[in-house]
C-alpha cells in the first residue's frame, strides 16, 4: 500500500479541496554494492582533505559555493533555512492554461492526488470540468522546503500533479552546435510524402504494457544465474565499424515502407490509399 508523501490542500478560487500526494512512478532500476574483493566485505566512504590527505569528520564538514577556482564563500545551515518558502499545506493554483500550452520538456516528477472523504464532490468537479476544457492548472507548492512550479491535469478520472522545471532550467537547442546544421537544408516533397507513408505505416495504438526495459530483465536474469552458480562465458564481440555509404534517402525510405507493410501481414503494392500515395511519391522523385 503506498504512502502519501504530502498532504494539504489544492485551493482555486475560495474552494479548498483538501488532498494528499502519492508517487504515481517508482521507477525500477537494479543497484549493486560495493565489496573489498579481498575480503567480499562492503566498503564505506571517508572523507579526505585534499590538503593533507587526513580524514575528515562529518563535524568538520561545512557547506561552501565556490566562486572562482580556489575562493569559497562558506554557508552556514541557518542561514539557508532562513530562506526556505514559507511553509504551507496549499497547492495554490495560479492560473489555468491549455493542455497543448506546455512542452513536455518541462514536466519532472508526477504524482496522483487523493481527495478527502468530504472533498469528494468538489475534486469529481474540478476533474470533470479541467477535462471537458481541455485544460491544466498551473500551481505552487511548497515540498521539503522547497517551492515548486507544478501543472494539476486530468488523467484517466484521477487528478495528476506534475512538478515542472524553471524555464532558465531548460537547454536551448542553439546550445547545441551540431543542430545548427539544419539551417539550409533543403527537403523534397516526394521526400516529405513517403516519411509520411513511413509514419503511417508504423501507426498503431499506444499500449505501454507492451514495452519492458530489457536490459534490467537480462541483469536480473544474470544475477540469478550466477547466484545459482552457473559458470557466465563472455564472448567477444566484434566492433561495429562505421560506415561511410552515403545513404539514398528516397530509397531507404521506399524500403522501409516496405518493410513495414510486409510486417503487417500486407504486401507492399497493395492497392491501399497508403500504396497509391507511395507510388505517387516515387512518381515525384523520379
Amino acid at each position: 500500500m503506498p504512502r502519501a508523501i504530502w498532504s494539504g490542500a489544492l485551493s482555486f478560487g475560495l474552494v479548498t479541496v483538501p488532498v494528499r500526494l502519492y508517487s504515481a512512478v517508482s521507477t525500477k532500476t537494479v543497484r549493486f554494492n560495493q565489496l573489498d574483493e579481498r575480503t567480499g566485505a562492503r566498503i564505506k566512504r571517508k572523507w579526505i582533505s585534499a590538503l593533507d590527505g587526513s580524514d575528515v569528520d562529518n563535524d568538520d564538514l561545512v557547506r561552501a559555493y565556490e566562486m572562482t577556482s580556489g575562493s569559497y564563500v562558506r554557508i552556514t545551515d541557518d542561514e539557508l533555512r532562513s530562506l526556505d518558502p514559507e511553509a504551507s499545506r496549499l497547492i495554490n493554483i495560479v492560473q489555468f492554461v491549455d493542455l497543448a500550452e506546455i512542452d513536455p520538456l518541462v514536466y519532472d516528477n508526477a504524482y496522483y492526488l487523493e481527495p478527502d472523504e468530504l472533498a469528494a464532490k468538489a475534486y469529481k468537479v474540478l476533474n470533470t470540468a479541467l477535462e471537458s476544457a481541455g485544460k491544466v492548472a498551473i500551481a505552487k507548492i511548497v515540498m521539503r522546503n522547497k517551492e515548486y512550479l507544478a501543472a494539476v491535469r486530468p488523467s484517466n478520472g484521477v487528478l495528476v500533479l506534475s512538478t515542472m522545471v524553471f524555464h532558465d532550467e531548460v537547454n536551448e537547442p542553439a546550445s547545441i552546435d551540431g543542430l545548427d546544421r539544419l539551417d539550409g537544408i533543403e527537403v523534397a516533397e516526394a521526400e516529405v510524402a513517403m516519411a509520411e507513408q513511413l509514419i503511417e505505416s508504423l501507426t498503431a495504438e499506444f499500449d505501454p504494457t507492451s514495452y519492458s526495459d530489457g536490459y534490467r530483465e537480462r541483469v536480473l536474469e544474470l544475477i540469478q544465474r550466477k547466484a545459482d552458480g552457473e559458470d557466465i562465458i563472455i564472448s567477444e564481440e566484434a566492433p561495429v565499424a562505421a560506415s561511410s555509404d552515403v545513404v539514398d534517402l528516397m530509397a531507404a525510405l521506399e524500403a522501409s515502407v516496405a518493410a513495414a507493410k510486409q510486417a503487417r501481414g500486407r504486401h507492399p503494392a497493395a492497392g491501399t490509399e497508403g500504396a497509391e500515395s507511395a507510388d505517387a511519391a516515387s512518381a515525384k522523385a523520379g
